[in-house]
């Protein structure tokens, strides 16, 4: 079978022939203008077809695939809002931890070593490499959602500064529900730590339980569940909406209903993917990601209360989490707890951080954290 082009035979079984064409006035086509044209046409499709190939962004974000941050935030607006917003120019494969199953450590290396574009964990993840970065959540700091955000605000250019020394980058923060105490034994307030062991994240919070006598255990999130029902932990620490999308009130009885601190997370890209996306792909991205921030923000405002009233089985309050088939019971704070709680916060827990932390820390501590919150550290 031949094909014929013009005039110009193309044959797969036979040689080429050319067969001279008739030429017109101010109109010839030589053999060699024909094979010119249509290369020319041939590169045209392959620069056309490279131009629409969708960028692919692999992000991992929630520590759960059930968690409302990750069903009502990050897969209607990081993930579909995107891809539809950018008319096929951006595809965003999506994942839960245990979907990918990894813990926010590995998140953090993934991201760092270029195996994933976005990810998304707590950023006490980090704070090892980068101790500015408990400074967000220093226990007894923040009393309610709002100011945790102002702090966040005023730490995050800071953060992101020392963050890009790791080959990251924060593009916003968001927070989850308020850290409360899930215990597997009655208690009557945080006084009931001492000699108990009780799961931690982070070394603040680990000075916070030492300051009631209790003995801090570090674990990954995904373990706490098997050690609160093996009994290996009496406690644990984490976000009460948290702790409900991962079922603890069926290991735990009590809830302490106190916020002992928060849990401010960031969605974090690696820098040198993020520097080299075309401009108006990035914009569209930090465009998302930062509506993303404003929901997420809004989400845990939203839900705090709400976890609260989840796990302690207050079905007419409860709207966003899941309804505990097991309900705890509420332990509201009390007088000694708090002024306990704040000695902790600037005799050891402040000082500690800013040990840690460098002197600069504390300068940077006083000039922006200190006229949201009232606390200041003393040198």
């Amino acid at each position: 079978m031949s094909r014929t082009i013009g005039t110009l035979a193309l044959s797969p079984t036979a040689n080429v022939r050319w067969a001279p064409p008739t030429p017109s006035k101010g109109n010839e086509m030589t053999p060699i203008r024909t094979l010119l044209a249509l290369s020319a046409l041939a590169i045209c499709h392959v620069a056309t077809a490279a131009d629409t190939k969708p960028l692919e962004i692999t992000a991992v974000t929630q520590v759960g695939p059930l968690f409302p941050q990750y069903t009502k935030v990050d897969i209607p607006i990081l993930r579909d809002e995107l891809q539809a917003k950018s008319g096929g120019k951006i595809k965003v494969k999506l994942a839960s931890y245990p979907e990918m199953n990894v813990g926010g450590p590995e998140v953090l290396r993934l991201l760092r070593s270029g195996q994933i574009d976005i990810g998304a964990v707590t950023l006490a993840t980090a704070s090892g490499d980068v101790p500015l970065l408990d400074g967000f959540d220093l226990p007894g700091l923040n009393n309610s959602i709002p100011q945790a955000r102002k702090v966040a605000d005023a730490l995050a250019p800071f953060a992101d500064e020392k963050l890009r020394r790791l080959g990251v980058k924060l593009i916003a923060t968001y927070t989850y529900t308020p850290q409360m105490l899930f215990c597997n034994r009655p208690v009557t307030g945080l006084g009931s730590l001492k000699g108990l062991k009780v799961r931690v994240a982070g070394p603040a919070l680990g000075a916070l339980v030492e300051s009631f006598g209790g003995q801090p255990v570090s674990l990954a999130f995904g373990e706490v569940y098997t050690a609160l029902e093996r009994k290996t932990v009496d406690c644990a620490i984490t976000g009460v909406g948290s702790g409900n999308s991962a079922k603890w009130t069926e290991v735990s009885s009590s809830l302490y209903t106190r916020i002992i601190s928060g849990a401010t997370a960031g969605y974090l890209v690696n820098l040198s993917w993020w520097t080299k996306l075309d401009p108006s792909l990035r914009t569209m991205i930090n465009d998302s990601l930062m509506k993303v921030q404003e929901a997420q923000w809004k989400l845990a405002d939203e839900a705090t209360q709400d976890g609260v009233d989840c796990n302690v089985g207050n079905a007419a309050k409860c709207k966003i989490h899941a309804l505990a088939t097991h309900p705890m019971t509420a332990v509201k704070s009390n007088p000694a707890d708090d002024a306990t709680v704040k000695a902790a916060l600037t005799d050891r827990i402040l000082p500690d951080w800013v040990k840690r932390c460098g002197p600069d820390c504390g300068d940077i501590f006083n000039r922006v954290v200190t006229p949201v919150t009232g606390v200041a550290y003393k040198k």
